[in-house]
């Protein structure tokens, strides 16, 4: 079923406000002040049934130009709009700019309502349709129906009602599966129920019991209960005008302009990438660096403008841009905007968000301009996969990916699936985390990994491969271990390098010792198997094997990086035969005596303490045995 929202929009004293009252029986004008001043200040809501039986919202929102700030707040999520322009007064400043807003907004449906009708002769109204025609030429009213009424006299009414349901057949269906967001246009508080937010549902779904986060901030809560036009409901959908009540937050932690949507869900910024157009009548241009003010959802803050491709923008002209905003908000792609000019406050323009969460951007970088014309002209799963590879180094998750984009999970990893059939991102399943990298960084990962590799190789052409450990600080440092360790290991499953205990080499790399170090090597390794529990120390190599000091270094460091040695500490070598016996009589001994202290297993080996307690220390880093006292036991 679709959820109409209906919003009025026209100069001050127009009539919006009797003419919502003929149409529904209700009075918006809520306020004291209002009722009083017949003028609306803040926004006015109500409901009506139309003759198909649907339900339609509707909202009054107010004329006065001081009241702007609280007309911008009403028209976000508005599906049909009622340009209301007073026969006696005509097409009058706040009739322009509000036309001018909704256009900017990208409001495709409506119609035009003249009130007052009964207050003129006929030869003025048509001057007044003609006024009004000539108003709407080039906006989205242009050949749209205009309907002369009077609200107090009922005349026109009905007419204005069936058109009404007439458009509503040709609205689009909302995104109920999409994430749910609710920008608040109102907060306030109820003796024994508490906080009170509405405000229009722009997507999505909520249900009574959902626990919500109002962005910006960390201010958590829970739905209390829900209302839709005065009724309890479990569940709302988007393009109903919502109220909620919020269990564990007060009534001053959230402001007009906050927005209410799942937890984690949606990322605070202080920047946006927009396209931004001026509106053509307006008569002063924008500069590099202008302070003004944005309206979007339901949000009034401050920004200055960064034209990317420009050094002016004039009147009637469009504008890559970067809004670097005084203070955090959230938002989506696609999300329409208005802004005005900080002082004197007017509207000059408006445009839409390209990127929520972007990084700061130079001007006039073809780079950056290109992928705001991608963002701009692209599907979902364009600016999907471009936001991978901008964020690849950084080892993104899907969740994260929709945080950034505002969009759910689920549609995301639609996207990414196909982007993995499509062979453009590749995609790290580690437990309930899917961490993604861009093809095109993986391979120019690749090729650093391997030309590292290669100079490694040329440099120390005698050991076995550079670690894992090294690898990974030098290259994956923002990556988790285990996404680090899948990345390398996806680099052996695709024949790039093998792996030889924690030493990575390029694929079929092969030690190659000459006569002397191969001497040298030999010589090495009967030393350490013949001395076995009681090994030379390090310098005393340099006595014992032939060759040179730098030629020996090299030799028994090829043999730790093969394995063949194994290293303790900086005096304590082992070959692995050793090493390997060494643990078995540990493990036997522990076995028969559940545990061993240092001075039994010294007994045992038949060597100094030094060794027995290096190599306990070092089982105990393996998490073989576990130090109690001066026992050990394993572990």
């Amino acid at each position: 079923m679709k959820h109409v929202i209906i919003g009025t929009a026209g100069h001050i004293d127009h009539g919006k406000t009797t003419l919502i009252r003929a149409l529904t029986g209700r009075n918006t004008d809520r306020l004291k002040e209002e009722q009083k001043r017949g003028i609306s200040i803040e926004l006015g809501f109500t409901y009506f049934d139309l003759p198909s039986g649907k339900r339609a919202g509707i909202i009054d929102v107010p004329g006065h130009e001081k009241f702007i700030k609280n007309m911008l707040a009403g028209v976000m999520g508005i599906d049909i709009v009622l340009l209301v322009v007073a026969a006696d007064e005509g097409v009058m400043p706040q009739t322009s700019e509000h036309l001018a807003i909704l256009n900017l907004l990208g409001i495709e449906k409506g119609f035009v309502v003249i009130t007052k009708s009964d207050l003129v002769d006929e030869e003025w109204l048509e001057l007044v349709k003609e006024d009004v025609t000539d108003e709407i030429r080039g906006t989205f009213l242009e050949g749209a129906p205009i309907i002369p009424v009077s609200s107090t006299k009922g005349t026109g009414i009905e007419e204005v009602i069936e058109l009404i349901d007439e458009l509503t057949l040709k609205l689009e269906d909302r995104e109920v599966d999409d994430m749910p967001r609710l920008p608040v246009d109102r907060v306030f508080s109820i003796s024994g129920f508490g906080t009170i937010v509405t405000g229009t549902l722009l997507s999505g779904k909520l249900n009574t019991g959902d626990e919500i986060q109002v962005f910006p901030g960390n201010k958590i809560g829970r739905i209390r209960s829900l209302q839709v036009h005065d009724e309890d409901t479990s569940t709302a959908y988007a393009g109903q005008r919502v109220a909620i009540n919020i269990a564990g937050l007060k009534k001053d932690e959230i402001d007009r302009g906050d927005v209410v949507a799942p937890v984690d869900s949606m990322r605070e910024t202080l920047m946006l990438d927009v396209k931004v157009k001026l509106i053509k009548g307006i008569e002063r241009s924008i500069e590099n660096r202008t302070r003004l003010r944005i309206y979007i959802g339901a949000k009034e803050a401050l920004c200055r403008i960064i034209l990317l491709d420009k050094d002016v923008l004039n009147p009637g002209e469009e504008a890559y841009a970067q809004l670097r905003l005084e203070e955090e908000i959230v938002a989506k792609r696609g999300d329409r905007f208005i802004i005005r000019f900080y002082s004197p406050m007017f509207t000059i323009g408006g445009g839409q968000v390209l990127e929520p969460n972007p990084s700061k951007k130079k001007r006039f970088d073809e780079e950056a301009i290109e992928e705001l014309r991608i963002k701009e002209e692209g599907e979902s799963i364009d600016i999907i996969e471009k936001i991978i590879l901008d964020k690849s180094q950084s080892f993104p998750t899907v969740k994260e990916i929709s945080t950034f984009t505002a969009m759910l999970e689920e549609k995301v990893m639609e996207d990414v699936e196909k982007l993995v059939q499509d062979r453009k991102v590749i995609v790290f399943n580690l437990t309930k985390d899917f961490h993604l990298i861009h093809v095109k960084y993986f391979n120019r990962l690749k090729d650093d990994i391997l030309g590292e590799l290669k100079s490694f190789h040329k440099k120390y052409p005698l050991r076995r491969g550079m670690s894992k450990e090294e690898i990974r600080s030098k290259y994956l440092k923002n990556a988790k271990a285990k996404v680090g360790d899948r990345l390398i290991d996806l680099l052996i499953e695709e024949g790039y390098v093998e792996q030889h205990m924690e030493s990575v080499s390029i694929r079929g790399f092969e030690i190659k010792y000459n006569e002397v170090q191969l001497t040298i090597k030999e010589e090495l390794i009967e030393n350490y198997i013949q001395n076995k529990f009681s090994p030379p120390k390090k310098d005393e190599l340099y006595s014992i094997t032939k060759g040179e000091k730098g030629e020996i270094d090299q030799v028994l460091n090829s043999l730790i990086s093969n394995g063949d040695i194994i290293r303790l500490d900086e005096e304590i070598y082992l070959h692995k035969s050793t090493y390997e016996e060494a643990l078995k009589i540990l493990k036997a001994y522990i076995d028969e005596n559940d545990s061993i202290t240092v001075a039994e297993y010294r007994d045992v080996l038949g060597t100094n303490r030094k060794v027995a307690l290096r190599l306990l220390e070092h089982f105990d880093q393996l998490k073989i045995t576990k130090r109690d006292g001066d026992k050990r036991t394993l572990f």
